[in-house]
Protein backbone atom coordinates (compact mmCIF):
# COMPACT_ATOMS: atom_id res chain seq x y z
CA UNK A 1 0.00 0.00 0.00
CA UNK A 2 1.15 3.54 -0.82
CA UNK A 3 -0.18 6.58 1.00
CA UNK A 4 -0.39 10.16 -0.24
CA UNK A 5 -1.16 12.79 2.36
CA UNK A 6 -3.23 15.66 0.97
CA UNK A 7 -2.42 18.60 3.24
CA UNK A 8 -5.35 21.02 3.48
CA UNK A 9 -5.16 22.13 7.13
CA UNK A 10 -8.29 20.88 8.94
CA UNK A 11 -9.49 19.21 5.72
CA UNK A 12 -6.33 17.12 5.32
CA UNK A 13 -6.81 13.46 4.52
CA UNK A 14 -5.07 10.39 3.18
CA UNK A 15 -5.26 8.82 -0.25
CA UNK A 16 -4.39 5.12 -0.06
CA UNK A 17 -3.42 3.09 -3.13
CA UNK A 18 -2.91 -0.66 -3.33
CA UNK A 19 -4.27 -4.08 -4.21
CA UNK A 20 -7.03 -5.56 -2.06
CA UNK A 21 -7.62 -2.48 0.09
CA UNK A 22 -11.40 -2.94 -0.07
CA UNK A 23 -11.10 -5.82 2.41
CA UNK A 24 -9.43 -3.47 4.89
CA UNK A 25 -11.86 -0.57 4.58
CA UNK A 26 -13.47 -1.04 8.00
CA UNK A 27 -10.11 -1.10 9.74
CA UNK A 28 -8.87 1.90 7.78
CA UNK A 29 -11.83 4.15 8.61
CA UNK A 30 -12.06 3.16 12.28
CA UNK A 31 -9.36 5.70 13.10
CA UNK A 32 -11.38 8.56 11.61
CA UNK A 33 -14.14 8.69 14.24
CA UNK A 34 -16.78 9.68 11.68
CA UNK A 35 -19.78 7.66 12.83
CA UNK A 36 -21.06 4.10 12.98
CA UNK A 37 -23.56 3.80 10.15
CA UNK A 38 -22.46 3.77 6.52
CA UNK A 39 -24.84 4.98 3.83
CA UNK A 40 -23.29 3.61 0.65
CA UNK A 41 -24.17 5.17 -2.70
CA UNK A 42 -23.26 2.92 -5.61
CA UNK A 43 -24.57 1.34 -8.80
CA UNK A 44 -26.03 -2.17 -9.27
CA UNK A 45 -22.96 -3.61 -10.99
CA UNK A 46 -20.55 -2.54 -8.26
CA UNK A 47 -22.91 -3.76 -5.55
CA UNK A 48 -23.21 -7.16 -7.17
CA UNK A 49 -19.45 -7.54 -7.61
CA UNK A 50 -18.05 -6.05 -4.44
CA UNK A 51 -20.72 -5.49 -1.77
CA UNK A 52 -19.88 -8.68 0.13
CA UNK A 53 -16.23 -7.70 0.54
CA UNK A 54 -17.15 -4.21 1.71
CA UNK A 55 -19.95 -5.45 3.97
CA UNK A 56 -17.69 -8.00 5.65
CA UNK A 57 -15.01 -5.41 6.22
CA UNK A 58 -17.45 -2.89 7.71
CA UNK A 59 -19.25 -5.46 9.85
CA UNK A 60 -15.99 -6.81 11.27
CA UNK A 61 -15.06 -3.27 12.30
CA UNK A 62 -18.44 -2.68 14.00
CA UNK A 63 -20.26 -0.66 11.33
CA UNK A 64 -23.73 -1.03 9.89
CA UNK A 65 -24.37 -0.45 6.20
CA UNK A 66 -27.22 0.51 3.91
CA UNK A 67 -27.02 0.78 0.13
CA UNK A 68 -28.63 3.26 -2.22
CA UNK A 69 -28.40 2.28 -5.88
CA UNK A 70 -28.31 4.74 -8.77
CA UNK A 71 -27.82 4.14 -12.46
CA UNK A 72 -24.26 4.46 -13.74
CA UNK A 73 -24.99 7.33 -16.10
CA UNK A 74 -24.37 11.08 -16.11
CA UNK A 75 -28.14 11.54 -16.01
CA UNK A 76 -28.06 10.32 -12.40
CA UNK A 77 -26.33 13.57 -11.45
CA UNK A 78 -29.61 15.45 -11.33
CA UNK A 79 -31.44 17.56 -8.78
CA UNK A 80 -34.17 14.92 -8.66
CA UNK A 81 -31.74 12.08 -7.94
CA UNK A 82 -29.89 14.07 -5.30
CA UNK A 83 -33.02 14.99 -3.37
CA UNK A 84 -34.42 11.48 -3.67
CA UNK A 85 -31.24 10.22 -1.99
CA UNK A 86 -31.46 12.92 0.69
CA UNK A 87 -35.04 11.89 1.51
CA UNK A 88 -33.97 8.26 1.88
CA UNK A 89 -30.97 9.30 3.94
CA UNK A 90 -33.21 11.32 6.23
CA UNK A 91 -35.45 8.30 6.75
CA UNK A 92 -32.43 6.09 7.48
CA UNK A 93 -30.74 8.59 9.80
CA UNK A 94 -32.83 8.05 12.93
CA UNK A 95 -30.83 7.38 16.06
CA UNK A 96 -27.74 6.77 13.96
CA UNK A 97 -24.35 8.34 13.34
CA UNK A 98 -24.31 8.45 9.57
CA UNK A 99 -21.45 8.86 7.16
CA UNK A 100 -21.56 8.41 3.38
CA UNK A 101 -19.44 6.19 1.18
CA UNK A 102 -19.13 7.01 -2.52
CA UNK A 103 -18.53 3.55 -4.01
CA UNK A 104 -18.17 3.76 -7.78
CA UNK A 105 -16.88 5.91 -10.61
CA UNK A 106 -16.99 9.62 -11.28
CA UNK A 107 -20.78 9.91 -11.42
CA UNK A 108 -21.18 8.23 -8.03
CA UNK A 109 -18.37 10.27 -6.52
CA UNK A 110 -19.76 13.60 -7.71
CA UNK A 111 -23.31 12.76 -6.66
CA UNK A 112 -22.48 11.22 -3.27
CA UNK A 113 -20.06 14.03 -2.48
CA UNK A 114 -22.71 16.61 -3.30
CA UNK A 115 -25.25 14.88 -1.06
CA UNK A 116 -22.69 14.70 1.76
CA UNK A 117 -21.90 18.41 1.37
CA UNK A 118 -25.50 19.61 1.72
CA UNK A 119 -27.14 17.05 4.02
CA UNK A 120 -27.30 18.63 7.50
CA UNK A 121 -24.82 21.24 6.18
CA UNK A 122 -22.25 18.53 5.71
CA UNK A 123 -21.66 14.98 6.93
CA UNK A 124 -18.43 12.97 6.61
CA UNK A 125 -17.90 10.91 3.50
CA UNK A 126 -15.34 8.57 1.96
CA UNK A 127 -14.38 7.93 -1.63
CA UNK A 128 -13.84 4.34 -2.77
CA UNK A 129 -13.32 4.90 -6.51
CA UNK A 130 -13.79 1.85 -8.72
CA UNK A 131 -12.76 3.18 -12.14
CA UNK A 132 -9.39 4.35 -13.40
CA UNK A 133 -10.81 7.79 -14.17
CA UNK A 134 -12.12 8.15 -10.62
CA UNK A 135 -8.97 6.79 -8.96
CA UNK A 136 -6.63 9.18 -10.76
CA UNK A 137 -8.89 12.19 -11.10
CA UNK A 138 -12.48 12.71 -10.04
CA UNK A 139 -12.25 11.19 -6.53
CA UNK A 140 -9.38 13.55 -5.66
CA UNK A 141 -9.80 17.21 -4.88
CA UNK A 142 -13.20 17.62 -3.26
CA UNK A 143 -15.16 18.82 -6.27
CA UNK A 144 -18.76 17.67 -5.88
CA UNK A 145 -21.54 18.48 -8.30
CA UNK A 146 -24.78 17.71 -10.06
CA UNK A 147 -25.77 18.73 -13.57
CA UNK A 148 -28.47 21.00 -14.91
CA UNK A 149 -30.03 20.62 -18.32
CA UNK A 150 -28.08 23.73 -19.33
CA UNK A 151 -24.69 22.22 -18.56
CA UNK A 152 -22.48 19.91 -16.56
CA UNK A 153 -21.48 20.41 -12.90
CA UNK A 154 -23.25 23.75 -12.55
CA UNK A 155 -24.44 23.08 -8.97
CA UNK A 156 -21.89 21.88 -6.47
CA UNK A 157 -19.39 22.59 -3.74
CA UNK A 158 -15.82 21.99 -2.72
CA UNK A 159 -16.17 19.36 -0.01
CA UNK A 160 -13.27 17.12 0.92
CA UNK A 161 -13.65 13.42 1.76
CA UNK A 162 -12.19 12.11 4.99
CA UNK A 163 -10.37 9.31 3.16
CA UNK A 164 -9.84 8.02 -0.38
CA UNK A 165 -9.26 4.28 -0.81
CA UNK A 166 -8.06 3.34 -4.31
CA UNK A 167 -8.04 -0.46 -4.56
CA UNK A 168 -6.30 -1.09 -7.89
CA UNK A 169 -7.57 -4.68 -8.02
CA UNK A 170 -11.08 -3.30 -8.66
CA UNK A 171 -9.90 -1.99 -12.03
CA UNK A 172 -9.64 -5.51 -13.44
CA UNK A 173 -13.42 -5.65 -13.77
CA UNK A 174 -13.54 -2.56 -15.98
CA UNK A 175 -14.79 -2.74 -19.53
CA UNK A 176 -12.20 -1.68 -22.08
CA UNK A 177 -14.15 1.49 -22.86
CA UNK A 178 -14.02 2.56 -19.21
CA UNK A 179 -10.31 1.91 -19.06
CA UNK A 180 -9.80 4.09 -22.12
CA UNK A 181 -11.79 6.85 -20.43
CA UNK A 182 -9.39 6.77 -17.49
CA UNK A 183 -6.38 6.82 -19.78
CA UNK A 184 -7.75 10.02 -21.29
CA UNK A 185 -7.29 11.78 -17.96
CA UNK A 186 -3.85 10.16 -17.53
CA UNK A 187 -2.82 11.60 -20.91
CA UNK A 188 -4.03 14.98 -19.65
CA UNK A 189 -1.70 14.76 -16.64
CA UNK A 190 1.20 13.89 -18.90
CA UNK A 191 0.50 16.84 -21.19
CA UNK A 192 0.06 19.46 -18.47
CA UNK A 193 2.56 18.35 -15.86
CA UNK A 194 4.78 15.33 -16.48
CA UNK A 195 6.74 14.61 -19.65
CA UNK A 196 8.03 11.34 -18.18
CA UNK A 197 4.44 10.20 -17.62
CA UNK A 198 3.55 11.10 -21.21
CA UNK A 199 6.48 9.00 -22.48
CA UNK A 200 5.48 6.17 -20.11
CA UNK A 201 2.01 6.13 -21.64
CA UNK A 202 3.39 6.13 -25.18
CA UNK A 203 5.47 3.06 -24.36
CA UNK A 204 3.34 1.18 -21.85
CA UNK A 205 -0.33 1.70 -22.69
CA UNK A 206 -0.65 -1.92 -24.00
CA UNK A 207 0.38 -3.20 -20.54
CA UNK A 208 -2.34 -1.09 -18.92
CA UNK A 209 -4.91 -2.92 -21.07
CA UNK A 210 -3.37 -6.20 -19.87
CA UNK A 211 -3.87 -5.01 -16.25
CA UNK A 212 -0.23 -5.57 -15.35
CA UNK A 213 0.01 -4.72 -11.67
CA UNK A 214 3.29 -2.79 -11.76
CA UNK A 215 2.19 -0.51 -14.60
CA UNK A 216 -1.31 0.01 -13.17
CA UNK A 217 0.09 0.77 -9.73
CA UNK A 218 2.63 3.22 -11.13
CA UNK A 219 -0.01 4.99 -13.23
CA UNK A 220 -2.51 5.42 -10.40
CA UNK A 221 0.13 6.59 -7.94
CA UNK A 222 1.84 9.00 -10.36
CA UNK A 223 -1.40 10.64 -11.54
CA UNK A 224 -2.86 10.77 -8.03
CA UNK A 225 0.22 12.45 -6.65
CA UNK A 226 0.23 15.06 -9.42
CA UNK A 227 -3.36 16.02 -8.68
CA UNK A 228 -2.89 15.90 -4.90
CA UNK A 229 0.01 18.37 -5.06
CA UNK A 230 -1.96 20.75 -7.28
CA UNK A 231 -4.97 20.56 -4.92
CA UNK A 232 -2.77 21.41 -1.95
CA UNK A 233 -1.62 24.61 -3.64
CA UNK A 234 -5.01 25.73 -4.98
CA UNK A 235 -7.84 23.80 -3.36
CA UNK A 236 -10.69 25.99 -4.56
CA UNK A 237 -9.23 27.17 -7.86
CA UNK A 238 -8.66 30.71 -6.60
CA UNK A 239 -5.01 31.05 -7.64
CA UNK A 240 -5.27 29.72 -11.17
CA UNK A 241 -3.05 26.72 -10.39
CA UNK A 242 -5.86 24.16 -10.27
CA UNK A 243 -7.28 25.52 -13.50
CA UNK A 244 -4.65 23.65 -15.52
CA UNK A 245 -6.49 20.44 -14.61
CA UNK A 246 -9.21 21.65 -16.98
CA UNK A 247 -7.07 21.08 -20.06
CA UNK A 248 -9.49 19.72 -22.66
CA UNK A 249 -12.48 20.27 -20.41
CA UNK A 250 -13.92 23.51 -21.79
CA UNK A 251 -14.94 21.95 -25.10
CA UNK A 252 -15.01 18.43 -23.64
CA UNK A 253 -17.83 19.36 -21.29
CA UNK A 254 -19.56 21.19 -24.15
CA UNK A 255 -19.40 18.03 -26.28
CA UNK A 256 -20.94 16.04 -23.43
CA UNK A 257 -23.73 18.58 -22.95
CA UNK A 258 -24.38 18.92 -26.70
CA UNK A 259 -24.84 15.15 -26.93
CA UNK A 260 -27.22 15.22 -23.95
CA UNK A 261 -24.65 13.14 -22.04
CA UNK A 262 -25.37 10.11 -24.22
CA UNK A 263 -22.97 10.25 -27.18
CA UNK A 264 -19.56 10.23 -25.55
CA UNK A 265 -18.51 9.27 -22.04
CA UNK A 266 -16.45 11.77 -20.06
CA UNK A 267 -13.04 10.44 -21.03
CA UNK A 268 -13.94 10.31 -24.73
CA UNK A 269 -15.26 13.86 -24.68
CA UNK A 270 -12.15 15.08 -22.87
CA UNK A 271 -9.93 13.37 -25.47
CA UNK A 272 -11.69 15.38 -28.17
CA UNK A 273 -11.46 18.50 -26.01
CA UNK A 274 -7.71 17.99 -25.55
CA UNK A 275 -7.23 17.65 -29.29
CA UNK A 276 -9.18 20.87 -29.81
CA UNK A 277 -7.10 22.67 -27.15
CA UNK A 278 -3.88 21.36 -28.70
CA UNK A 279 -5.07 22.55 -32.12
CA UNK A 280 -5.87 26.01 -30.74
CA UNK A 281 -2.39 26.06 -29.16
CA UNK A 282 -0.90 25.22 -32.57
CA UNK A 283 -3.10 27.70 -34.42
CA UNK A 284 -2.01 30.47 -32.09
CA UNK A 285 1.66 29.60 -32.53
CA UNK A 286 2.38 28.15 -29.08
CA UNK A 287 3.25 24.61 -30.27
CA UNK A 288 4.33 23.12 -33.57
CA UNK A 289 2.53 20.57 -35.70
CA UNK A 290 4.90 17.78 -34.59
CA UNK A 291 3.73 18.06 -30.97
CA UNK A 292 0.08 18.32 -32.02
CA UNK A 293 0.48 15.11 -34.05
CA UNK A 294 2.25 13.38 -31.16
CA UNK A 295 -0.66 14.12 -28.83
CA UNK A 296 -3.13 13.02 -31.48
CA UNK A 297 -1.21 9.78 -32.10
CA UNK A 298 -1.24 8.81 -28.42
CA UNK A 299 -4.96 9.52 -28.10
CA UNK A 300 -5.62 7.45 -31.22
CA UNK A 301 -3.30 4.61 -30.14
CA UNK A 302 -5.13 4.26 -26.83
CA UNK A 303 -8.37 3.89 -28.79
CA UNK A 304 -9.96 7.19 -27.86
CA UNK A 305 -11.87 9.16 -30.50
CA UNK A 306 -10.13 11.71 -32.67
CA UNK A 307 -13.18 12.46 -34.80
CA UNK A 308 -16.38 14.20 -33.78
CA UNK A 309 -19.50 12.36 -34.88
CA UNK A 310 -23.23 13.00 -34.74
CA UNK A 311 -23.00 16.37 -32.97
CA UNK A 312 -23.27 19.70 -34.75
CA UNK A 313 -20.62 22.32 -34.17
CA UNK A 314 -23.20 25.09 -33.50
CA UNK A 315 -24.67 22.98 -30.72
CA UNK A 316 -21.24 22.53 -29.12
CA UNK A 317 -20.52 26.25 -29.43
CA UNK A 318 -23.83 27.05 -27.77
CA UNK A 319 -23.08 24.60 -24.93
CA UNK A 320 -19.59 25.98 -24.36
CA UNK A 321 -21.05 29.40 -23.49
CA UNK A 322 -22.54 27.82 -20.36
CA UNK A 323 -19.19 26.50 -19.17
CA UNK A 324 -18.53 27.62 -15.59
CA UNK A 325 -15.01 28.68 -16.53
CA UNK A 326 -16.50 31.72 -18.29
CA UNK A 327 -16.14 34.99 -16.40
CA UNK A 328 -18.94 37.18 -17.69
CA UNK A 329 -18.52 37.04 -21.46
CA UNK A 330 -14.85 36.11 -21.22
CA UNK A 331 -13.96 32.52 -22.09
CA UNK A 332 -10.99 30.71 -20.58
CA UNK A 333 -9.09 27.83 -22.18
CA UNK A 334 -6.15 25.87 -20.85
CA UNK A 335 -3.58 25.80 -23.65
CA UNK A 336 0.01 24.52 -23.85
CA UNK A 337 3.42 25.81 -24.89
CA UNK A 338 4.82 22.28 -24.77
CA UNK A 339 4.55 19.09 -22.71
CA UNK A 340 4.39 20.16 -19.08
CA UNK A 341 3.88 23.82 -20.00
CA UNK A 342 0.18 24.70 -19.62
CA UNK A 343 -1.24 28.18 -19.26
CA UNK A 344 -4.67 29.81 -19.09
CA UNK A 345 -5.71 31.87 -22.11
CA UNK A 346 -8.66 34.24 -22.16
CA UNK A 347 -10.90 35.54 -24.94
CA UNK A 348 -10.04 32.95 -27.56
CA UNK A 349 -11.63 34.09 -30.81
CA UNK A 350 -14.78 32.25 -31.79
CA UNK A 351 -13.46 31.60 -35.29
CA UNK A 352 -10.46 29.73 -33.87
CA UNK A 353 -12.71 27.64 -31.61
CA UNK A 354 -14.84 26.76 -34.63
CA UNK A 355 -11.74 25.86 -36.65
CA UNK A 356 -10.59 23.54 -33.84
CA UNK A 357 -13.95 21.76 -33.87
CA UNK A 358 -14.00 21.56 -37.65
CA UNK A 359 -10.56 19.90 -37.48
CA UNK A 360 -12.24 17.10 -35.51
CA UNK A 361 -14.80 16.41 -38.23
Amino acid sequence: MKAIRINLKERSHNLLIGKGLLHSTGRLIRKLNIGKDAFIITNPLIKNKYAKALNDSLKNAGYTARYRLVADTEKSKSIEAAFSIIRELLDYDKGKQVFIIAFGGGVIGDLAGFVASVYKRGVPYLQIPTTLLAQIDSAIGGKTAIDLIQGKNLVGAFYQPRLIVSDTSLLKSLARRQLKAGLSEAIKYGIIKDKALFIFLEKNYPDIFKFKDRQIGFLVYRCSKIKARIIERDEKEKKGLRTILNFGHTLGHAIEAASNFSGYNHGEAIALGMLAAAYISKKMGFVDDALYQRIKNLIKSVGLPTRLKRISIPKIIQAHYKDKKFIGRENRFVLIRGIGKPFVAKNIQLKIIKQALEELK
